[in-house]
């Protein structure tokens, strides 16, 4: 209810306006249905979905160019008969890794800086909702965004291979390495790309620092691991591999999954060194998560 006062030539008088107002009265669902509704936003808004026809195009692109690689093998692997498929499970998004990093690149700032540039964070902070809440949920989106996007091409392999009659049980096995190996990655290259989206409200900036960090630093990685190959410095291949986001999981699967190297002459990290991959591969993920509740600590004041 409103009441206005206003003068009339017979004098001062009231009217009362009923603008209709009234308390809400339904369920309160709180901090979990919010934290759920974030993640699921974030995470249908990293393939487009319920946005713009022009927003679809590129993630639905990406996820095309990495299955259909992925469908080419299957069909010559089944019309060749061939006795193993082209390319292991653990294998792919190694060789992937550049439209990988594109889809980070574009779907990182596409989560954190539109909601810096208009300065929506304070907003969700005003609801029952808190920064830890707001992280969780758009790490868990982007990083399951990723798994989608790595783990349908070994999908598509391993339903390939079944259909080529290749050996159920070393499929599988593979088939499950390859998946535990994109997981990993899923949440390195998640936390990465939020990081550096989250410092900049601008996207095309976002875009920029994210596709140096991932694809650049691989380049220079491999550009480095080749001089010290040939300069018979092989010994020093593996604690090159460090330095950059995509060999970092090529020495983690190469230890502990069973997988080949891409490392120059094959040789990648033993199995104390990939103890070491483990934990920095580790480090940077909780290093990323804890960067980001820095940040956002600062954002919803």
């Amino acid at each position: 209810m409103a009441v206005e006062q206003s003068l009339t030539p017979r004098g001062e008088q009231t009217r009362i306006h009923d603008i209709g107002y009234r308390h809400y009265d339904g369920p309160r669902l709180g901090r979990a249905y919010a934290r759920r509704s974030l993640y699921s936003q974030s995470l249908r808004g990293s393939y487009g979905l319920g946005r713009s026809v022009k927003s679809k195009v590129l993630p639905m692109l990406l996820f095309v160019v990495m299955c259909v690689p992925a469908l080419i093998m299957v069909a010559v692997a089944v019309a060749t008969k061939a006795k193993a498929l082209p390319v292991d499970y653990t294998r792919y998004a190694v060789i992937m890794q550049a439209v990988i990093g594109l889809y980070v690149a574009s779907q990182g700032p596409q989560s954190v800086s539109r909601d810096l540039r208009f300065k929506t964070v304070p907003l969700y902070f005003s609801r029952p909702i808190e920064t830890v809440d707001y992280v969780r949920a758009k790490y868990a989106a982007l990083a399951s965004a990723l798994f989608v996007l790595t783990a349908a091409p070994l999908i598509v392999l391993y339903v390939g291979a079944l259909l080529a009659k290749l050996d159920f049980a070393d499929q599988t096995k593979g088939f499950g390495q390859g998946l535990v190996s994109v997981a990993l990655l899923s949440l390195l290259f998640a936390g990465i790309g939020l990081v550096i989206s989250s410092v900049t409200p601008r996207r095309g900036f976002g875009i920029a620092a994210v596709i140096a960090a991932l694809t650049i630093s691989y380049g220079a990685v491999s550009t480095v691991q080749a001089i010290a190959f040939e300069q018979s410095s092989s010994s020093a291949v593996p604690w090159l591999g460090l330095f950059s986001p995509i060999t970092l999981i090529d020495g983690v699967q190469t230890a502990f999954l069973g997988a080949t190297s891409a490392f120059p002459g094959g040789e990648g990290p033993s199995s104390g060194q990939g103890v070491v991959y483990l934990v920095v591969v580790l480090g940077l993920i909780a290093g990323s998560y804890g960067l980001l509740m820095r940040r956002y600590r600062k954002v919803g004041l």
